[in-house]
């Protein structure tokens, strides 16, 4: 199936989820994540802030807090990501696209970030993705191995058994849903 119509079939299914059930589904992607050892050990952890029905980050980023954990979210600036850290006092402004963007200026570079939740539309069970098509999230994690440990996020009903990929698609590390958490062959967690 093309991208393009992968991604509008998933981001409809998305869309229908209800106020609750979004709610519900995304309370239980967020606790099957801090569960893990993944989430335990990183001391700098990078979020998103969602957008058109994506799995919410609030309780990961409360509980980054909580712990003593650096917080980054991501800003766009051109072509480009650049992550700064937040605190519960950091005012936020609208962005590129619609996207509430930090308005700090605390820049904290990709390499310092231990867990990066990247986010996506559709998701494939070898750990590839597809986002809404500009390649922020790849362009930025370009070059960098490992590091940060990327992490998706997902409801069920987003996860299919093949997406289509360009060379340039970075894959992720670990994908996380409601049902369950699936670390990817190939990589030394």
């Amino acid at each position: 199936m093309p991208k393009r119509t992968l991604r509008s079939l998933v981001l409809e299914r998305r869309a229908a989820l209800d106020a609750e059930c979004h709610a519900r589904r995304s309370r239980a992607v967020q606790q099957r994540l801090l569960a893990t050892r993944h989430f335990a050990r990183a001391g700098c952890v990078g979020l998103y802030r969602p957008i058109r029905n994506e799995v919410a980050t609030d309780l990961l980023c409360r509980q980054a807090w909580a712990d003593g954990k650096r917080v980054v979210y991501p800003r766009v600036r051109g072509e480009r990501l650049e992550f700064l850290a937040v605190g519960p006092d950091t005012g936020w402004i609208e962005g590129t696209f619609g996207v509430r963007e930090p308005a700090g200026d605390e820049r904290v570079e990709l390499v310092a970030v231990d867990l990066l939740v990247v986010p996506g539309v559709v998701f494939d069970r070898d750990g590839h993705r597809l986002g809404y098509g500009r390649g922020y999230y790849d362009r930025a994690l370009a070059g960098h191995g490992c590091r940060p440990l990327r992490v998706g996020l997902a409801f069920d009903l987003q996860v299919v058994d093949h997406v289509p990929r360009e060379e340039h698609d970075v894959r992720l590390h670990v994908l996380v849903t409601e049902t369950g958490v699936k670390e990817f062959a190939g990589f030394d967690l």
